[in-house]
């Protein structure tokens, strides 16, 4: 059986319509299909944008962008962002198993010396997962964004920051996460890629 995925059975669009309709708000919700920066929308301003735009590393190959368009075009003078602030951290780790993989791998490869592919394994960022007894020095926020207010501009950035270590151990690296908040709804909350670190701040 060939399967056309073209077809609307398969479309986003058409499972989210749906969904409304099986739930009575037919004569509430209207989907629109399209890229943010395209649609036409039937109102000159909205209340709310809620987006999950979150890319690697927080901003790797995210869609703020695009949250930010539709935040200038759209969202009302005293509308909502959620989530409205996300935090990026870093912190030190230990993880000689991955160097000795990935890195120290290439001195030696069934014989033959690629030691000049280092380089590049050095330069590669990784998503993986780590565990926290690996995590050696305490953490930094090296970036704290307020959806609300942020420019595209302020994403290229440097960061100043100290971090301590824990114990005597050697960094092979280093780790980030980032939190997401949303402080505006009647009960806040924060989501976090991290369960080492519950900063407070």
């Amino acid at each position: 059986m060939i399967i056309n995925k073209t077809y609307p059975f398969f479309s986003f669009v058409y499972k989210a319509k749906k969904i409304v309709k099986e739930n009575g708000f037919q004569d509430k919700i209207t989907i629109i299909r399209g890229k943010i920066e395209e649609v036409t929308l039937p109102v000159e301003k909205v209340d709310i944008i809620i987006s999950e735009w979150m890319g690697y590393f927080l901003l790797y190959e995210s869609m703020l962008d695009s949250v930010l368009f539709a935040r200038d075009k759209w969202l009302a003078e005293d509308g909502v962002m959620l989530p409205d602030r996300a935090v990026m951290f870093l912190a030190g780790i230990e993880d000689e198993q991955y160097k000795a993989d990935k890195i120290s791998f290439w001195d030696d490869v069934y014989g033959i010396s690629m030691k000049s592919i280092k380089d590049w394994a050095l330069l590669e960022p990784i998503v993986d997962i780590v565990e926290g007894r690996q995590i050696n020095t305490d953490a930094a926020a090296i970036l704290d964004i307020d959806l609300k207010t942020v420019q595209l501009s302020d994403l290229e950035f440097t960061a100043e920051y100290k971090l301590k270590a824990k114990r005597t151990d050697k960094i092979h690296g280093f780790v980030s996460w980032f939190d997401v908040y949303f402080s505006k709804g009647q009960i806040p909350f924060r989501i976090t890629t991290s369960k080492a670190f519950f900063p407070k701040h």
